[in-house]
């Protein structure tokens, strides 16, 4: 299509990424989804299965192998890459890992999926976003700022440091022409919540989870005109959970 604009995701097998392909979709832009999952028939979007590529972010080889993939896939510009996957392992049971039992592998998986990936791929395709002077949208997190109950060490400071990068690359891309920005959800309705999670809501100024069609459409918002003169921002969306 003639003019049709285009955005890379990771993460995109569901939640969040699920709710922005189709924001995206609809709006009629290309949507290029990476994920360590391969493509899933069911995803109601069009063009999906040739618009997959299946990455595991955790392998920095795997990653830095992708940009060529990448870059073969979209033609020389790229209106939009949004870091959307993010891992954050469990203990036995589920329960969160502190900073005395998150052993040292666990760390540097963490980071490699949370933290490095996000600039290793907007580096890598640096010259595509510069060329449709496009938008990068990190998501990070509340527990980026604060210790949560669920969400263990590694991935909170992994988040914590992603919102630091979000600054570092808006200071970097900006004169090129890009623009950088970083979501936080707080409560979303995910599959990934953990039992419990309602003793948060019930604190909430909103007194409700967040919907995952709501953190698209603050994605949308930062990677369009609407928000041309934003970037090295982070945008809270958690329902006043932050207050």
């Amino acid at each position: 299509m003639a003019g049709q604009k285009t955005l890379v995701l990771t993460g995109a097998s569901r939640g969040i990424g699920h709710a922005t392909v189709k924001r995206f979709s609809a709006e009629g832009w290309r949507v290029l989804t990476c994920s360590r999952q391969p493509f899933d028939p069911r995803c109601p979007w069009p063009g999906g299965e040739e618009n997959h590529i299946e990455l595991d972010l955790a392998d920095p080889n795997k990653t830095i192998a992708a940009i060529e993939v990448i870059k073969g896939r979209i033609g020389g510009r790229l209106d939009a890459l949004v870091n959307n996957a993010g891992i954050s392992p469990k203990g036995p049971g589920g329960a969160r890992l502190s900073t005395l039992d998150t052993d040292l592998r666990t760390w540097g998986h963490v980071f490699h999926v949370n933290f490095f990936a996000p600039v290793v791929l907007a580096r890598g395709l640096q010259d595509e976003l510069v060329a449709a002077q496009g938008s990068v949208v990190n998501v990070t997190s509340i527990a980026g700022s604060r210790v949560h109950p669920f969400a263990g060490a590694a991935y909170a400071t992994s988040k914590a440091a992603l919102a630091a990068l979000t600054r570092e690359m808006a200071h970097d891309f900006g004169p090129l022409g890009v623009r950088v920005n970083a979501i936080a959800p707080g409560e979303v309705d995910t599959a990934i919540l953990s039992p419990g999670t309602e003793r948060i809501v019930e604190r909430l100024p909103l007194r409700r989870l967040g919907l995952t069609a709501e953190v698209a459409e603050t994605i949308w918002f930062l990677c369009t005109g609407a928000s041309s003169y934003i970037t090295g921002s982070e945008i809270h969306i958690n329902g006043g959970q932050h207050v």
